[in-house]
């Protein structure tokens, strides 16, 4: 009898792939539409504040029903959740392919897309926190790479695809892949934690008011919430819009601008999120804060290279500029979450995920719109650069997080019961 060796990962780290994957495509999907936005707009006869509004109203709809996701994901098993948000969004994305009207594309990729997708992340990292207690910011950095991959893979492949077959396609094939890995998901997955009634939640879990009342009691999860919404008025700004600029100022393909906006900086980024997962991990039981120092280093560092990358006339200094940036916002990128769980306890924490998303992201959805309505006068590149003051805001906020509100608002370990 041959004796073959089985390796058998740990649940908890079979979730992080899991969850990785789905957070590939939540990503990868969201990309197709910037990557293609010049087709789109040209063979729709639509104009640059239209494809502005598509973007926006997509990550305003995400804002929006993202606090509703929290609430649920802390009442309902977070595994359902996820699945039906990845079949939503990945079908939108799918049926986006067919759209001929700016009306449908609102509505695909506004309504269906952001509505769909909104619903992923409060129950994902949640899930996450469940799993994960010394190994948090690691475990939540590894799953923040998918974000970094996906953007990457889909900017170059919905580029190449957009080239050869045109934009629809790259929309049917990536929200087929993600239909089929809902079906994973689904016998993979286990079941969740559900949160009893306790000491901790039996005044404040009765309905949302009481939820938001927890959430605003504690001013470093507010001044966390209002860095993250610059942070993501930064992101989302200049994601939508990064292709378009290379391939008006520099007359690059689809394929290459697709590529060249998302590839240099997210592999910079995926460098930054575990290195600083590594460091907060590290010292997060020696120096007080540490979690939002790290956060607040590359903000405050990242903020000059987005002015460089957008003003710049050298396309090797945009490159450069464009990956420290990258680095700079992965080092960010990698406590978002477990900072805020350091101040929220664990039956609250989806339902604070939602609540620091939902502001950010509406404030974060406007981004776009702006910048397209400002290009016909200003230009992308002007637009682009006035972002690096927006981060400069955001390291703030933190500063004033950890001097100030960190020492009295940080929990201590949780007593946790639980239905099995």
């Amino acid at each position: 009898m041959r004796w073959s060796p089985k390796i058998e990962v740990p649940y908890k780290w079979e979730l992080i792939i899991l969850l990785w994957m789905a957070f590939f495509f939540n990503q990868a999907d969201r990309q197709v539409f910037n990557v293609v936005l010049p087709s789109i707009r040209d063979e729709l006869g639509l104009t640059d504040a239209n494809m502005g509004l598509i973007a926006t109203l997509l990550i305003l709809v995400y804002g929006l029903l993202v606090p509703i996701a929290g609430m649920l994901g802390d009442r309902f098993n977070k595994k359902y959740i996820i699945i039906i948000s990845l079949i939503v969004w990945s079908s939108a994305t799918l049926v986006t392919g067919m759209s001929y009207t700016l009306i449908q594309l609102i509505f695909l990729r506004s309504v269906a897309t952001g509505g769909g997708e909104a619903f992923y992340s409060p129950s994902a990292n949640a899930m996450i926190g469940e799993q994960h207690k010394n190994t948090r910011a690691t475990a939540m950095s590894i799953h923040q790479t998918a974000l970094y991959v996906g953007i990457i893979c889909s900017g170059y492949l919905t580029g190449y695809i957009a080239d050869l077959y045109g934009w629809r396609s790259a929309f049917y094939i990536f929200g087929g892949f993600g239909i089929l890995l809902a079906v994973i998901l689904y016998f993979r997955m286990k079941d969740t934690v559900i949160f009893k009634k306790s000491k901790i939640n039996s005044d404040t879990k009765k309905g949302i008011n009481e939820v938001l009342s927890m959430f605003f009691k504690k001013p470093t999860a507010l001044l966390l919430t209002l860095a993250f919404a610059g942070m993501n008025f930064v992101g989302i700004g200049f994601i939508t819009w990064m292709p378009t600029f290379l391939v008006e100022k520099y007359n690059f393909s689809l394929a290459r601008a697709g590529f060249d906006a998302t590839f240099y900086h997210h592999i910079a980024a995926f460098v930054g999120v575990l290195a600083g997962a590594w460091i907060a991990d590290k010292y997060a039981h020696k120096i007080v804060g540490v979690r939002g120092l790290v956060q607040m280093s590359g903000l405050f560092i990242g903020a000059p290279f987005i002015y460089l990358m957008s003003k710049s006339d050298s396309i090797l200094i945009m490159y450069v500029a464009l990956s420290i940036f990258g680095l700079c916002r992965g080092i960010y990128d990698s406590n978002i979450f477990a900072a805020l769980y350091d101040v929220v306890e664990a039956p609250f924490r989806s339902a604070a995920t939602g609540f620091m998303l939902t502001f950010a992201f509406i404030i974060g959805s406007i981004s776009p719109f702006i910048l397209g309505v400002l290009k016909p006068t200003l230009g992308l590149s002007n637009g682009i650069a006035f972002l690096s003051i927006v981060y400069v805001f955001s390291a703030l906020c933190i500063l004033v997080a950890v001097l100030f509100f960190y020492k009295k608002d940080r929990i201590k370990p949780e007593l946790i019961q639980v239905i099995s």
